[in-house]
């Protein structure tokens, strides 16, 4: 077998004949991946290409053919299925247009906008990495809140022709497509022969339980496409020869990366990093070139990579609006030790009231694998525990298990006391910025990986051994089964969503905000009312708005330096306010220090126009701004509407 889909007798799938290939090295890397030092194997098959193989003196062999080429109607139906999948997942949001995500609107809402000004960035030019038309004056740092330019900006078409409601749509089932399709090809190309072997770790590494979590509205953390290929890429820089080329493809996937999702690039490079250092060590002899090969590659990428991100980056992390660190409550989000052998809530056999127990929300259950998945992953471990490129992968399955309880660990909902290492960790500059129990969703790529490599050892068993075939096979097939079965996932859960508002739709707004005045919303948005995010995508974000659903630093007043991020920004009177009515409380006394004070906010936003929509208390808040403002609103395309600009252009204006 081979990394190119070579079969233990030297053919191809499609029948060319090549010669025998050479016996690997008994530490070679890719023999420990592929034959995994098996006594069982047919015999053991470097996946080093053939054309870097040969002895010196012997003829090149034929070049391998492009992975396109080589498509069998065994990929085409492995494609297929990852097609169909993602499709069946999002399908409620494709058969209801006017629907969105039942569990998490917010972010919805909050993607759209940012598909909004990936095309705004392409058709008007505008800066990529800074935007006003959110949370104005202070506005939203675009490197600081996920941007996802390197999706936004390819999806521009599709962003202005259907709009960015349905560019979400298409932006979460490819992202859960074109990652299955990624983690297949690779695998099938350089880690497995057995197409069947690289079609199963696909299917754990794309569909698995923290997966489907997180499609229910975080479609940047489901695009891992480029994951398999940086791994792939990562160990081809051993490659002698082509070190610059190799180096330069890493560099210019991990840039890509960077612009989709930095926390899967930084959780990547985490156990690539542990996995080489691991593997260096233990090849460490007779490895000398092949190390000095892989650093001097590695040394290209790093350059060129922090050539280019390193104005972006800055930005992120110095540039206006940046932030230091998550919120305190959100650094202390950690995987229960309970839910790694419990069900998730979007899989067949998961139980909603047992998920939320064990998990922050339905967005983050990151460690749900079931005790079939978890029994099943030890004991192929156990089986092929003379690998060390497997025992590595397992450990580091292990460390990111043990970093994703946070910083106390909790067991099926009750704190126990105990320590975890991400207490050492999550005050770490940087580190302060990951969510500690999305570490186990990096899990699910490494049981993917080890799943495929059992697979395949089990298929290897069986051509060397054919009366073992039936139990083998019987085996194998019930193990897998009952550890994937009950993770099966099902479709998302959606619910009707409040329409874009005809005041929006229409135009009418046009008349009230301009380069000058702004709209803003009752209540403002935050993560409880996303909607005015999702009107200002619709207009291109032609539309600007106060107040935000995003990560803005604190700016608390009693302590300057404190700049720890938060999802809204700081505190105003007037947002407060109506926050507040929302909430059910009643509404104060409206004051003239209270009216000073909305008048204050409306000229900070420099307010054209006040919206209120028909939503759960807005009789309260209607009655509250009309008593602060002292005029009426208008009924104007199915909402209230109050013009505050005269008030907010002449500075001799008052309330009361």
């Amino acid at each position: 077998m081979t990394i190119t889909g070579i079969d233990s007798t030297g053919h191809s799938p499609g029948g060319n004949l090549l010669p025998p290939p050479r016996e690997a090295a008994a530490d070679d890397l890719d023999a420990e991946l592929i034959a995994l030092e098996s006594e069982v194997a047919a015999a053991p098959i470097s996946v080093i290409p053939a054309d870097r193989t040969a002895p010196a003196g012997e003829s090149q062999v034929t070049p391998r053919r492009r992975w396109w080429r080589s498509l069998t109607w065994r990929d085409a139906l492995a494609i297929t299925s990852f097609i169909a999948v993602a499709l069946f997942v999002t399908a409620p949001l494709w058969l209801n247009l006017d629907h969105e995500l039942r569990d998490d609107p917010q972010d919805q809402a909050f993607f759209e906008w940012m598909l909004a000004h990936g095309a705004r960035v392409l058709t008007d030019g505008v800066y990529p990495f800074f935007s006003d038309r959110m949370n104005y004056p202070d506005g939203v740092n675009m490197m600081a809140n996920t941007s996802v330019l390197a999706v936004s900006l390819p999806m521009t078409p599709v962003t202005a022709i259907f709009g960015p409601h349905v560019a979400f749509n298409a932006f979460l089932t490819l992202a859960l497509a074109l990652t299955g399709i990624s983690w297949y090809l690779v695998l099938s190309r350089h880690f497995v022969a057995s197409r069947l072997a690289a079609w199963v770790g696909a299917l754990v590494a794309t569909f698995a339980p923290s997966m489907i979590s997180h499609a229910g509205g975080h479609p940047n953390i489901v695009s891992q496409f480029l994951v398999p290929l940086i791994i792939w890429r990562t160990l081809a820089l051993r490659t002698p020869g082509r070190v610059v080329r190799n180096g330069l493809a890493l560099a210019g996937l991990l840039v890509w990366q960077a612009f989709i999702n930095l926390e899967v690039l930084f959780m990547t490079a985490v156990g690539l990093g542990v996995f080489c250092v691991v593997m260096g060590l233990v090849r460490r002899r007779g490895g000398r070139t092949e190390a000095l090969t892989f650093l001097r590659g590695l040394g290209i990428a790093a350059a060129v990579t922090v050539a280019l991100l390193a104005y972006p980056l800055c930005v992120q992390f110095f540039g206006p609006q940046s932030y230091h660190g998550l919120p305190e409550f959100v650094r202390y989000f950690g995987a229960d030790l309970g839910s790694f052998t419990a069900y998730a809530q979007r899989s067949i056999a998961g139980n909603s009231e047992t998920a939320a127990r064990l998990a922050q929300n339905a967005s983050e259950q990151n460690a749900f694998f079931g005790w079939g998945l978890v029994i099943l992953f030890f004991g192929l471990v156990a089986w092929m525990r003379r690998s060390a490129a497997v025992l590595t992968l397992a450990g580091v399955a292990l460390l990111f298990g043990a970093m994703s309880l946070g910083p106390q660990v909790r067991l099926n909902g009750v704190d126990t006391g105990v320590s975890g290492i991400w207490s050492l960790l999550h005050s770490v500059p940087v580190l302060n910025s990951a969510v500690p129990t999305r570490w186990a969703m990096a899990i699910a790529p490494v049981v993917g990986i080890i799943l495929a490599l059992g697979c395949q050892k089990a298929s290897d068993l069986m051509k060397a051994q054919p009366g073992a075939r039936g139990p083998v096979r019987v085996a194998m097939i019930t193990a897998v089964a009952m550890a994937l079965v009950p993770l099966a996932p099902t479709p998302l859960e959606t619910v009707k969503m409040d329409p874009v508002p005809e005041f929006v739709t229409s135009g009418a707004w046009q008349q009230y905000v301009d380069d000058n005045h702004t709209m803003v919303s009752l209540p403002l948005p935050d993560s409880t009312y996303p909607d005015p995010l999702r009107w200002s995508a619709y207009t291109g974000l032609d539309m600007r708005i106060a107040s935000a659903y995003a990560l803005l630093p604190s700016q608390n007043p009693l302590d300057p330096s404190d700049r720890t991020a938060l999802f809204s920004p700081p505190w105003r009177p007037t947002s407060g306010l109506m926050t507040s009515i929302k909430q059910g409380n009643p509404i104060p006394e409206i004051t003239d220090t209270r009216r000073e004070m909305t008048l204050a906010d409306l000229r900070y936003w420099k307010a054209g126009v006040i919206v209120l929509t028909p939503q759960v208390r807005d009789i309260e808040m209607l009655r509250a701004m009309t008593d602060l403002l002292g005029f009426q609103p208008t009924w104007t395309g199915g909402a209230w509407v109050w013009d505050v600009r005269n008030l907010v252009d002449d500075p001799k204006a008052t309330l009361g």
